[in-house]
């Protein structure tokens, strides 16, 4: 329940990346040794992941912001399905328990309803490492053959440049037999947090961040101790919450290169940004229409189109958002329209046009992104906005309510 029309002052902290620290928990799969992860966020998502690691035998120990996991009592290949069904990061385990085990069994994966987000990827590149996968009744059974059951490196070319499909095969040749290049691989931030935690665990790896990734396997990998990145999308976040009520607020820490096409926008939109380090103090007066095409990284993110999108809504002129990435990711318009906003619909596109205010409403969160979309948009309208939906919210946003009300704002969970 979120009471509008109020600015925020002061500092947001933003919390370790979810979408990193999901796929850096899988590679504890990897190793036999103790594996320490600083800076994770305490999130349903992460808690998910943790229950996925120990039905497999790994052991997990969860302090104030770390996560420590032992894989030496590794034994399952196979993780339950009611486990998996809810957490779209849990197909991650399939490369290291395969690189690990010589053998994987995992249900097809659920997580958000935003779209289609196929594993061809994944499964042309485990093929062509060696192993040999077949997918029957919902679940992909995965074998490496032979004696000694390890993969082995191999080319792979990646149709489209899929950051989990990227992570899952960087894994699985860590410890395969000779060399393995990925080309078109993803250029998210979190697969170069990725090949930072192998590299700390001993693997091999080079050109993370760029279209080409190689790999040299290495016979075993060992434990590790290391930080996950600020979450980029929880920064970009708390920067539209304070353009949306135009505001004055520091946030941080960023790591600004993640944000680029973000900064760039939020520049366009009419906001002044001042950088200092690792933190952005952003100040926003009035807000003019920009246009918005989602992209792979470096582009535009997918995951900040539905918060934006709140922004423009109050912006003067007509913006132009294009969600390029899912193809269901604009179920957040017809709970804007309920606010007042004036969006028109075309295919994947969204013709926004600025009102002077939004009005509080009762609305709903289709999805993660959405339902933060909903509470900022709930900041600037006038009178309350109640938003369903939170089990959505806080699988990828830590206190959010509890970091808003710090600064200013007033929001209270029923």
């Amino acid at each position: 329940e979120i009471a509008g029309g109020r600015r925020l002052a002061g500092e947001l902290r933003v919390s370790g990346a979810k979408n990193s620290a999901l796929v850096l928990m899988a590679a504890s799969l990897l190793t036999e040794d103790p594996l320490r992860l600083r800076n994770v966020p305490p999130l349903t998502d992460i808690q998910g992941m943790a229950e996925i690691l120990t039905s497999l035998g790994v052991s997990v120990r969860r302090g104030s912001d770390s996560l420590e996991m032992n894989g030496s009592g590794l034994s399952h290949s196979a993780p339950p399905y009611e486990l998996v069904n809810s957490l779209r990061a849990s197909f991650f385990c399939i490369g290291p328990l395969l690189a690990r085990l010589g053998i994987a069994r995992v249900p097809l994966p659920g997580g958000c309803q935003i779209g289609t987000r196929p594993v061809v990827e994944h499964v042309k590149g485990l093929k062509a490492l060696g192993a040999q996968v077949t997918i029957e009744h919902g679940v992909v059974s995965a074998v490496v053959p032979g004696r000694g059951h390890r993969l082995t490196g191999g080319r792979i070319h990646l149709d489209c440049p899929s950051v989990g499909a990227t992570e899952t095969l960087m894994m699985a040749a860590a410890l395969a037999d000779g060399e393995t290049v990925i080309e078109n691989a993803a250029l998210e931030p979190e697969v170069v947090d990725l090949a930072g935690l192998l590299l700390a665990m001993g693997a091999k790896v080079r050109g993370a961040g760029t279209p080409t990734i190689t790999i040299v396997g290495v016979q075993r990998l060992h434990g590790a101790d290391y930080a996950v990145i600020p979450d980029r999308i929880e920064a970009g976040t708390f920067l539209l919450a304070a353009a949306i009520t135009r505001s004055c607020l520091t946030v941080a820490p960023v790591i600004t290169e993640h944000l680029g096409a973000v900064l760039t926008k939020l520049e366009e939109a009419g906001c002044k940004l001042e950088i200092d380090g690792t933190s952005v103090t952003i100040s926003a007066d009035q807000i003019s229409a920009v246009d918005l095409r989602t992209q792979p990284f470096p582009g535009f993110p997918t995951d900040l189109q539905a918060p934006f999108m709140s922004l423009l809504a109050t912006a003067s002129g007509t913006s132009v958002v294009t969600e390029n990435i899912f193809e269901n990711r604009l179920q957040h318009v017809a709970e804007l329209q309920r606010m007042g906003a004036a969006i028109r619909m075309q295919g994947n596109t969204a013709f926004v046009e600025g009102v002077s205010r939004l009005s509080g409403a009762p609305v709903q969160g289709s999805d993660l992104r959405a339902s933060a979309a909903m509470v900022l948009a709930g900041l600037a309208a006038d009178g309350i906005t109640t938003v369903q939906g939170l089990e959505f919210l806080d699988r990828g946003y830590a206190d959010f309510e509890g970091k808003l009300n710090a600064v200013g704002a007033s929001i209270r969970r029923v």
